[in-house]
């Protein structure tokens, strides 16, 4: 029997198929061949008990992708959120994501939840940071259920992972989208301003026909693993419309002087505060490497 992993705890999976969800664990063979499966992925299953519906999982299929942080198989897009306001959303982070997405191949779209909060002055700042970046940018209010019909719509027929940091009302989403998840909301920590976490592990909810999101735990910090410095730039899609600008084909858009992304830069065609996010990251990839 065939199924789909949507939750992964402690060794067990829970496999949705025709009969129900089954717990099954991964048969000795995946151990010994380091292969772990993963929430998202497509699996053959063998029925132990029908009538507690428990099983193994007998072979992983053939993947359409395996994104390593976070630990999912399969999806079509992501979708990041953070909060227009309470917590300030912290564009360090989200620019770090962008990337995370972009070296794995996976389309994306940023998410501003809580407008209810915020004034017009910082939707538009909001606006400008990430207009130019090419990414599709939804301003949402799940209190007050501004801007949710395009959400249901971007989800449409597709499987997304749901991230961002804690407190930014990922949870509140899932509960409106699929309001018997009953997903566990947490309150904002009024010394440090962040939200508590409230979700320990990825689950897939089935929201309609062929559609699927995938919660995963709120993050408060990416590190960028295994990446040169001299790769970063090929992940800011809005760099590539004026690195022919540039007088050297090598140019880092750093220290150079003549630099069309430093010149687009100062003509307000690139975001300032994505730029300096760039120049911050190229730097600490710099030291990295060089320790």
């Amino acid at each position: 029997m065939q199924g789909k992993i949507v939750k992964g705890i402690a060794g067990f999976y829970y496999v949705h198929t025709p009969i129900g969800t089954v717990e099954c664990k991964a048969k000795g063979s995946f151990r010994k061949e380091k292969i772990k499966p993963s929430v998202g992925d497509m699996v053959d299953i063998k029925i132990l008990d029908s009538a507690e519906l428990t099983g193994n999982i007998e072979e992983i299929l053939p993947r359409k992708n395996l994104l390593i942080r976070p630990a999912v198989a399969n999806v079509d897009q992501a979708l990041v959120i953070f909060a227009s306001l309470d917590p300030e959303p912290n564009f360090n982070l989200l620019d770090r994501f962008l990337i995370m997405m972009e070296k794995q191949g996976v389309p994306t779209s940023i998410c501003f939840n809580k407008t209810d909060l915020a004034n017009g002055d910082r939707i538009k700042q909001l606006e400008q940071a990430y207009e130019t970046c090419g990414y599709p940018v939804h301003f949402i209010s799940v209190q007050s259920g501004d801007g949710l019909s395009g959400i249901h719509e971007m989800l449409s027929h597709r499987t997304t992972v749901l991230a961002g940091p804690s407190g930014v009302g990922k949870s509140s989403l899932i509960n409106y989208l699929k309001p018997d998840a009953n997903m566990e909301t947490g309150a904002i920590s009024e010394k440090i301003r962040r939200g508590r976490h409230t979700t320990r592990h990825s689950e897939f909810f089935c929201i309609g026909e062929d559609t699927y999101i995938l919660d995963t735990p709120g993050f408060s910090s990416i590190y960028l693993e295994d990446m040169n410095p001299e790769e970063l730039k090929d992940y800011f899609p809005e760099f590539s419309e004026y690195a022919d600008r540039c007088r050297f084909k090598s140019c880092m858009h750093v220290g150079e002087k003549e630099c069309g992304i430093k010149e687009a830069v100062e003509a307000g065609q690139i975001s300032r505060s994505r730029y300096e996010n760039y120049v911050a990251l190229y730097q600490e990839l710099k030291d990295k490497k060089r320790y």
